[in-house]
């Protein structure tokens, strides 16, 4: 089907409210976004596929070199982290059973964040047991239940 605007061609019949939406202004203003982005947009497209081909051998994500002015300015430099943010490994497990705050606390992280809530409604069992296992990890006595 032609359109009001030269050069675009509507695919499909209109019907209802496709008549207003794509009135003879809506067709003018996509028909210069295409006709002025369209080479961009081509582009990209080919640029995104030849760095999917570098990816795909390997090639490892890095920053632009175009931008490493930026990085080498010291203006642009963060202060140090304070001492305690320096090791923020952190541990994010499930439930509270027993396997897995054991499995949590002999991680290596710096940190275990238990989920007490996950699915469970009110007070349960494993809720419970789950406060039962990190205060005796606390007070130092989980090698009781290892």
């Amino acid at each position: 089907m032609s359109s009001p605007i030269p050069g675009v061609t509507i695919l499909g019949p209109l019907k209802g409210a496709q008549n207003e939406i794509l009135s003879k202004e809506t067709l003018h203003f996509l028909a210069t976004l295409q006709r002025a982005f369209n080479p961009t947009r081509k582009a990209l497209l080919q640029r995104r596929v030849l760095r999917q081909q570098e990816l795909d051998r390997g090639q490892l994500p890095d920053f632009l070199p175009e931008t490493a002015f930026i990085r080498n300015d010291d203006v642009w430099k963060a202060a140090k982290p304070a001492p305690g943010l320096q090791d923020r490994r952190v541990e994010f497990t499930g439930p509270v059973d027993r396997k897995m705050v054991i499995n949590a606390l002999n991680c290596g992280a710096a940190t275990y964040m238990a989920d007490f809530e996950g699915t469970r409604l009110g007070l349960s069992p494993k809720q419970s047991d789950g406060n039962f296992y990190i205060s005796k990890k606390k007070a130092g006595k989980f090698g009781e239940f290892i």
